[in-house]
């Protein structure tokens, strides 16, 4: 293949541009914001399911606070209507009567046992709401703080994508005006090779696997006319020669 040296030359540039545009993708994959905001996003899905599982501990217990204490008072007034008939003793029996104080007692007894319950339910109530609390709070820290993390990554890679568009802009402009053979043959070495398709010849070593060329591909690329398209035996890019080639 055949090219003006002028355009192999800026084949070199075309070169530089998505070298560039490598570095840049790199970048914005590894930019520790990425790995900042998936930390704080994985916490924070966790803390809101805990916070989820307080808030339902909390519900649960307020509920069977609320029976509780619906139980306790139909005890006490079961008890009370029980005590005035007691102490009036109008149109009571021996017998009834003895029933109804053995009754007062088992209700008294339980009570006193619902009693019991409704403060070890409310001792759950605290402690879950404690707990409301103190997950409400670590939700909220954790929100701001990838917040703030997302707005530091968005920041960041619209830096880039804004620096890649102009470099992507420039590459066009300089890849329209050049020969869409020895493009064609750039892309197709540049894909296979990593990146990078076309590489200077300098002091006899090519820059791109950093080799040096032996002396009979050296003599073969000085025989080689200045518009032939040459390429380095070992890695098979595009050898651009400039003056400082050496040869």
């Amino acid at each position: 293949m055949n090219a003006e040296p002028a355009d192999q030359i800026r084949l070199l540039d075309v070169q530089a541009l998505d070298v560039r545009l490598s570095q840049l993708a790199h970048k914005r994959k590894s930019l520790p914001e990425h790995t900042e905001v998936d930390s704080l996003t994985k916490d924070l899905t966790q803390q809101r399911d805990l916070l989820v599982a307080a808030q339902t501990q909390a519900s649960d217990a307020a509920r069977e606070q609320t029976k509780a204490e619906q139980d306790v008072d139909q005890v006490r007034q079961r008890a009370a209507r029980d005590q005035q008939r007691l102490d009036s003793g109008a149109g009571i029996s021996a017998r009834d009567l003895a029933n109804l104080q053995s009754e007062v007692v088992s209700l008294a007894k339980r009570q006193a046992d619902l009693e019991d319950v409704v403060l070890e339910v409310m001792e759950r109530l605290e402690g879950a709401q404690e707990r409301v609390t103190e997950l409400t709070e670590r939700v909220s820290a954790l929100e701001a703080k990838l917040t703030d993390a997302t707005a530091r990554r968005d920041a960041a890679t619209g830096e880039l994508d804004a620096e890649a568009a102009k470099v992507t802009k420039d590459r066009e402009v300089i890849v329209a005006s050049m020969p869409t053979d020895l493009m064609a043959l750039y892309e197709k070495i540049r894909v296979k090779q990593g990146g990078v398709g076309a590489a200077r010849l300098y002091q006899r070593r090519c820059e791109g696997c950093r080799l040096e060329l032996d002396m009979a591909e050296v003599n073969e690329i000085k025989a080689a006319a200045r518009d032939q398209v040459v390429r380095h035996e070992n890695c098979g890019r595009i050898l651009v020669r400039t003056a400082d080639s050496g040869i």
